[in-house]
């Protein structure tokens, strides 16, 4: 799980005591977090639930004939990326030209920036990374002649033969990016035809702003955005607009991928396209948002074993100022509150090396830079001094608060580590 890195002093919950170590060497220290060989907090990958996800995800891609291209936004983490690459991947997808610059780290041959690029510089930088990397292929969205228009004068400006492959965005009125009707669409994908400096490579969309986390109206919903796409991808199939090999139809977030599956498959057109499926919070899931939606996509496939939670983030019990209050050392610094707040999932009492499930009556009911309020009835309630284990809703912005993460066994015993670039 490496390209390798130094961890020390500069990595928050790093034994300021300790040596710098390389995380190919961690496993060496023999450091267990229930021993507290680490300050707190410290968020920890569990790597059965980790190389889990990874294999799951992956097969089930494979078993659907879809290619799958991870959004590495979700973790920004050189070693996850290549772990991901060695299982399968077709490529990677990323938001931005600085997320694709770490990605190359991992030996990348194929991205996706899920995102439209348009500022001088990040063509610019786009440029650089293509012409410093042989063989490496980069598709960006565009959803707008304006876009276009943009790409067209950097390259005037710059006097660049440059030809970007793009991906023509199909969006959904009032929600994010992408071409709003089909004869927008339509009228966008000539005007790149005709273009010295973009390549038309195929079509994109992205469903899970649709997600109500209520199949009654999510299916029903992505069903239509999928006949609106499946309906401009063969209007521009007919016309002559894309690549005559096999053009790409790309879809799918975290949370109801199952619902573009058979855009992805091609069903309605003429020829094979190359589905390619870019689910990026799979890879650690989570104990609330994604949770609850892994459900629905699990009764509405008939399937039996799914994601696993493999994300989570340990405090100390600091402070018990008064019955049924406890403070842990974990705050929104440390943990995400972007969807909902933290969940209790394990407590280990002060002095065990063992964790056990926390009581169901335990809450956190507040967060604050350095502070989270766990409120418990006082006849079941943590000691200071005691470990808690905190769940998470929404993987991402817990990993940007991080710039290592520690690898752990079932035991809890630490194995490996990741880096983030954010």
């Amino acid at each position: 799980m490496h390209p390798d890195f130094l961890i020390d002093h500069r990595h928050k919950s790093f034994p300021l005591a300790a040596q710098p170590v390389q995380a190919s060497r961690i496993a060496e220290r023999g450091w267990n977090v229930l021993a507290d060989d680490l300050p707190y907090p410290l968020a920890v990958i569990r790597r059965s639930a980790l190389e889990h996800n990874v294999r799951w995800m992956q097969d089930y891609a494979r078993s659907r004939r879809i290619a799958f291209a991870p959004h590495g936004k979700t973790t920004m983490s050189p070693q996850l990326f290549d772990l991901q690459l060695r299982g399968g991947a077709w490529g990677l997808t990323f938001a931005t030209i600085h997320q694709l610059s770490v990605g190359l780290e991992a030996g990348l041959r194929r991205a996706l920036i899920a995102n439209q690029v348009a500022a001088p510089a990040d063509l610019d930088g786009l440029d650089a990374l293509l012409a410093r990397h042989e063989g490496l292929r980069v598709w960006f969205l565009v959803d707008s002649i304006a876009q276009l228009r943009l790409i067209e004068d950097w390259a005037r400006a710059r006097g660049s033969r440059r030809v970007f492959d793009v991906l023509l965005e199909v969006g959904i009125p009032g929600q994010r990016t992408g071409a709003r009707t089909s004869g927008e669409a339509l009228e966008l994908a000539r005007a790149i035809h005709a273009s010295a400096s973009a390549r038309l490579g195929g079509i994109e969309c992205y469903e899970g702003g649709l997600a109500q986390c209520d199949s009654a109206h999510d299916v029903p919903a992505v069903t239509e955005l999928v006949r609106r796409v499946v309906e401009i991808a063969a209007a521009c199939d007919a016309r002559g607009l894309l690549p005559a090999d096999e053009p790409i139809l790309s879809a799918g977030g975290s949370a109801i991928f199952d619902l573009v599956v058979p855009l992805l498959q091609g069903a309605g057109l003429a020829r094979p396209f190359l589905g390619v499926l870019r689910s990026g919070c799979y890879v650690t899931h989570d104990h609330g948002n994604y949770r609850r939606l892994l459900r629905l996509v699990e009764q509405r496939g008939g399937l039996r074993d799914s994601l696993r939670a493999a994300l989570e983030v340990w405090a100390l019990v600091q402070s018990v100022p008064e019955p049924g209050l406890a403070l842990l050392t974990c705050g929104r610094r440390d943990i995400s509150y972007d969807l909902e707040l933290p969940s209790a999932q394990r407590w280990a009492p002060r002095g065990a090396v063992a964790a056990r499930a926390a009581p169901v009556s335990w809450k956190i009911g507040a967060l604050n830079d350095q502070h989270a309020y766990l409120r418990f009835d006082p006849a079941d309630g943590p000691a200071v001094g005691d470990r808690v284990a905190l769940g998470i809703s929404h993987p991402c912005t817990t990993f940007d608060k991080w710039r290592w993460m520690p690898v752990v066994d079932d035991d809890w015993t630490i194995v490996d580590a990741v880096e983030t670039r954010f």
